[in-house]
């Protein structure tokens, strides 16, 4: 039946006008009520901080109020089984990025599928992580971190925002690639895991660079190396992991939006639509840059396929680590 109403479309050009327009009716008045984002970490963390910005300008976008709620816990599955119980309709709005992937991998069993429980809405942001440590440690740059972690095995104590999250894949690559040794202490997200750095309890920290740019530019985090195969523009002096030390190696994050499986099409395009307007309009976009972050952008299939692809490569990586979760 869909390939013959295609068919029929395809033949009949107003049959297929008058499809389209009945879809944007399905998103008419949209939204009529506030809409919630739930954030699966814990406050003060980049997701964090991304996903208030956000709120605050479709709050004004709309006219209707955008709530950020922090369900922190199981390496975000908490809040993600929230948002896939919760109705179809684009009233509740999952915050997620690779995470949503490195789950369904790293967990035998999960409250929900994460290939099929979530429809994609926008690849709203892409950014590095950043490998900072307290200036206190001595240690200065990436070789001399990696230098001490394969000379020193376990030596080093290592924040993670999350257990199994894209900091501990990121770093169980480098020691792969290494074999440098590293203490993991996961924390429940970044800004916990931040805090810990910034007081001494703790050596250092992978984690994505918007959350800790102000405390790098402030000389209270010293910043090694970042994960991509570029620079970012928000702390242009700091030196890729390829450029310091570890050639070839790459490794993007980014943040996005998911609504539960089965909400309307049409209103999963209208959110996109307006996300994407939010992130692009000037002022947005230079605070997010300023930030740490790249403004990405694009259509849900384009972050469906980030999802494929990501899920061939990390699953490589965690099934050599061992890294499991319950």
């Amino acid at each position: 039946m869909l390939l013959g109403a295609l068919a029929f479309a395809a033949l009949h050009p107003l049959a297929h006008s008058a499809t389209a327009a009945a879809a944007d009716d399905d998103a008419a008045g949209f939204p009529s009520k506030p809409v919630h984002i739930v954030v699966p970490v814990a406050a003060g963390g980049s997701a964090d901080k991304l996903t208030r910005l956000i709120a605050e300008r479709l709050t004004e976008r709309w006219g209707q109020s955008v709530v950020v709620e922090n369900v922190a816990g199981a390496s975000g599955t908490i809040g993600a089984a929230r948002v896939a119980k919760s109705p179809a309709d684009g009233y509740t709005l999952l915050q997620q990025g690779e995470g949503l992937t490195l789950n369904g991998i790293l967990f035998d069993r999960l409250p929900y599928d994460g290939q099929k429980a979530f429809a994609p809405v926008i690849k709203a942001v892409v950014n590095p992580q950043i490998l900072v440590v307290n200036p206190k440690t001595g240690i200065t740059d990436f070789r001399g971190y990696l230098a001490r972690a394969k000379a020193q095995p376990q030596s080093i104590s290592l924040g993670l925002p999350g257990n199994g999250g894209i900091a501990h894949v990121a770093h169980e690559m480098i020691a792969q690639d290494t074999g440098a040794q590293v203490n993991y202490i996961p924390y429940s997200g970044g800004g916990p895991a931040t805090l810990d750095v910034l007081a001494g309890h703790v050596d250092a920290t992978l984690i994505t660079l918007a959350a800790v740019t102000d405390h790098v530019r402030a000389g209270k985090l010293r910043a090694l190396a970042v994960t991509t195969a570029y620079r970012s523009s928000a702390l242009p002096e700091v030196p890729t992991m390829a450029e310091a030390g570890l050639p070839g190696f790459a490794v993007e994050s980014w943040q996005g939006y998911f609504a539960p499986a089965g909400t309307p099409p049409a209103v999963v395009a209208k959110i996109n639509r307006d996300i994407q307007a939010v992130i692009a309009a000037p002022e947005t976009r230079a605070k997010l840059e300023d930030m740490g972050f790249k403004v990405a952008g694009g259509t849900p299939a384009d972050m469906a396929r980030t999802l494929a692809a990501e899920r061939v490569r990390y699953a490589k990586t965690i099934q050599t680590a061992g890294i499991t979760l319950r």
